[in-house]
């Protein structure tokens, strides 16, 4: 196996500066042909290859949307105040005449009947007239026309819920002995009335007095009744 042996020699060589470049000389503006100095040109400087986007222009804010006023709503006509056949006020107060009435959904016999009273003297309020028929609300607010011939114009009261017992007195007092306890939904059959006071003269069977009018429903505040 033979060996080999490899020798690296550095030389160092001498190294020449390069020759040192002579100065540039100034430039002189040349005079032009007509005798007036020429300035030298200016080197425009380079434009960028990709120039910034220039900011878009402010837009003004739209104006803010005009909302129309909203149209008012034309109002009911007012309910008449007398009838249109009977020529009485209305609303008033009426009584049941027996002891089946029909309460129908229109103002004719064609109509369905939808309740049918089984209580003579209940009161009923008559808020519009048809010809021979009535719109009637009760105490319970329900509403239905009757035959004008199924009513009469006797007053009567129905005793109203409360947290006190309802009394028929002696006397037109709060402090007046009690003929009779009155339970809510008895009928009260209303004698007089004076439109100045709060009493009103009833009976029930056999039993007078007097009992306040806000304690049943038939009978407006401030009426009077003869």
């Amino acid at each position: 196996m033979v060996r080999g042996f490899v020798f690296l020699l550095s030389v160092t060589l001498p190294v020449t500066p390069p020759a040192a470049l002579p100065p540039r000389a100034p430039v002189v503006a040349a005079p032009a042909r007509n005798g007036a100095p020429v300035k030298p040109a200016t080197p425009k400087p380079a434009k960028p290859k990709h120039a910034p986007p220039r900011p878009a222009p402010a837009r003004p804010a739209p104006p803010p949307p005009v909302i129309p006023a909203p149209t008012p709503e034309p109002e009911p006509p007012a309910a008449p105040t007398k009838g249109t056949n009977s020529g009485l006020p209305l609303p008033r107060f009426a009584t049941l005449r027996s002891d089946e009435v029909y309460m129908r959904s229109g103002p004719g016999p064609r109509y369905p009947i939808e309740w049918v009273y089984k209580r003579r003297d209940l009161p009923v309020e008559i808020e519009r007239e048809f010809d021979i028929w009535r719109l009637v609300r009760d105490a319970d607010g329900v509403r239905g026309w009757v035959n004008t011939q199924t009513l009469a114009p006797r007053r009567s009261g129905v005793v109203l819920p409360g947290p006190i017992e309802r009394a028929l007195r002696k006397e037109a007092r709060d402090d007046s002995p009690a003929v009779a306890r009155l339970k809510p939904g008895v009928i009260v059959r209303i004698r007089s009335c004076d439109a100045a006071s709060d009493w009103c003269a009833g009976q029930v069977q056999d039993y007078r007095g007097y009992i306040r009018r806000a304690d049943m429903w038939g009978v407006y505040p401030g009426e009077a009744v003869q």
